[in-house]
């Protein structure tokens, strides 16, 4: 199965890779992971008067420290994985890299806010169930 795994350094990403580790059925050769981050934009206006390389090294430091210790787990586990990074709204971004690469799974952790919640904060995993034709397991 080729799997896409969406990371944001969170706790909730946390209680999905504890919950990858305690199911035997996840782990192994048997399936293809993507581990993939989505680091938001600098605005417009900052980034045009920012150097390009102060904004590049900005976006690879703010996706490196959420993908260092996933880097760590995967191994650890002995899995082996692809690494994604992209900029933007996570919801788009993500819906993307799921559709575009073909992946039979999006599995991501979720905040698990109640309707009340999703209404005034919105949702990143509600956006990209809407968004997107990829099953998506979400881990609360």
């Amino acid at each position: 199965m080729k799997i896409l795994v969406a990371v944001d350094g969170s706790v909730y990403s946390k209680r999905m890779l504890a919950y990858l580790a305690a199911h035997d059925e996840w782990l192994g050769g048997a399936h293809e992971y993507t581990i993939a981050h989505v680091v938001a934009a600098i605005p417009p206006r900052a980034a045009a008067v920012l150097d390009k390389s102060v904004v590049a090294g900005y976006y690879t430091d703010e996706a490196e420290k959420v993908l260092k210790p996933i880097r760590s787990f995967m191994e650890k586990h002995g899995i082996v994985a692809k690494y994604v990074v992209k900029t933007g709204h996570a919801s788009e971004a993500l819906s993307a890299v799921a559709q575009k690469g073909k992946y039979d799974l999006l599995m991501m952790g979720s905040h698990g806010h109640t309707a009340l919640g999703k209404l005034v904060l919105g949702s990143v995993a509600t956006k990209v169930m809407a968004n997107c034709d990829v099953p998506v397991l979400l881990i609360r």
